[in-house]
């Protein structure tokens, strides 16, 4: 089958033969039909998470898709062939970026029907994020106040739209050019980042959710109230992700080193740092798509890619400009 492989770090995505998938007692086999395209994935090429996440060569990328399912396991109970599915595949299991992926049916979940199937492959990846910081570890209440960064991209998009739905006055940042585009997914407040501080005009906010880092992250902890959570998505990694993550205690010890500085900086402060990699979940996807078709949460797909095309597209991210996410398409056949 086609799929895009790379063959160590730092080389380019290419199209390839992939065999075919295995079919485990608890697995779908899914005809990929739409595919997310993420930072991770580029970040996970050039080597960023090696020292965190093992892969084997050649490696298939992708991590969200949607599509239709056409095998099952011997002991699946909740998926027949015919389903239109959508999924984060799990790690160890990524590779969307295919014609066909075997995923565990725990990662799975029937798409949402009132979008259509390239909407329905932009989801996964960002809405688990959103639902994973803002619901999982923030546990966000009416009345509080969230403030997300970038609120255009992928992750922001649709992350003021579940801050929002959970009754939490929202501010973001974002170009100018997208203020009244944020305001539409439900932000309050829109500092513009590139003429505005958002240190200097906000404070006391209850959350960040950062995925930008750096700086950026440093100066979120300085608008929370005391006892807030800051939530980044782009590191660094923490303690409690090195032993999720299963590291032994050497790798947890230099874990541990990455973010001891912003940690400092969060307990002299009074709030919270956590780093947050999202994780696959059938059953957030499952309340996910009921939210969708309950029009709460709309997908927001800024550029269509055919599949060839991906290797340029995936490199094109870093640029930015997107608003929401960026989709590979494969064949109907």
């Amino acid at each position: 089958m086609r799929a895009l492989t790379f063959t160590g770090y730092k080389r380019p995505l290419q199209e390839t033969t992939a065999p075919e998938p295995a079919v485990g007692d608890h697995d779908v086999l899914v005809k990929v039909q739409a595919a997310g395209l993420n930072q991770l994935d580029e970040k996970i090429r050039t080597g960023e998470f090696k020292q965190l996440l093992h892969y084997s060569f050649p490696l298939t990328l992708g991590h969200d898709m949607a599509g239709t399912v056409i095998q099952i396991g011997a002991l699946v109970r909740q998926f027949s062939i015919g389903d239109e599915v959508y999924a984060r595949p799990r790690d160890g299991r990524i590779g969307t970026f295919a014609e066909r992926i075997s995923v565990h049916e725990d990662d799975v979940a029937l798409r949402p029907t009132s979008i259509n199937i390239v909407e329905a492959g932009s989801l996964p990846l960002v809405a688990l994020t959103a639902w994973q910081a803002l619901v999982e570890r923030a546990n966000v209440q009416p009345g509080q106040k969230v403030l997300i960064h970038a609120g255009a991209g992928g992750v922001g998009s649709i992350a003021i739209q579940l801050a929002k739905h959970l009754g939490a006055t929202v501010a973001t940042t974002a170009s100018s050019s997208n203020s009244d585009f944020v305001r539409g997914l439900g932000a309050d407040v829109v500092i513009d980042y590139r003429n505005q501080d958002f240190e200097q005009l906000l404070d006391g906010y209850d959350v960040v959710l950062d995925s930008l880092g750096g700086d950026n992250l440093e100066k979120s902890l300085r608008v929370l109230r005391r006892g807030g959570l800051a939530i980044g998505i782009a590191g660094p990694p923490d303690s409690a992700f090195a032993r999720s993550a299963g590291l032994n205690p050497i790798m947890r010890l230099a874990i541990a080193a990455l973010s001891r500085k912003i940690r400092k900086q969060a307990a002299k402060a009074g709030v919270s740092y956590e780093f947050l990699f999202m994780r696959a979940s059938g059953d957030q996807l499952r309340r996910i798509a009921t939210l969708v078709d309950d029009g709460v949460i709309r997908p927001i797909v800024g550029r269509i890619h055919p599949f060839d095309e991906a290797p340029e597209a995936l490199a094109a991210l870093a640029k930015g400009g997107i608003r929401g996410k960026a989709v590979i398409t494969l064949p109907a056949h």
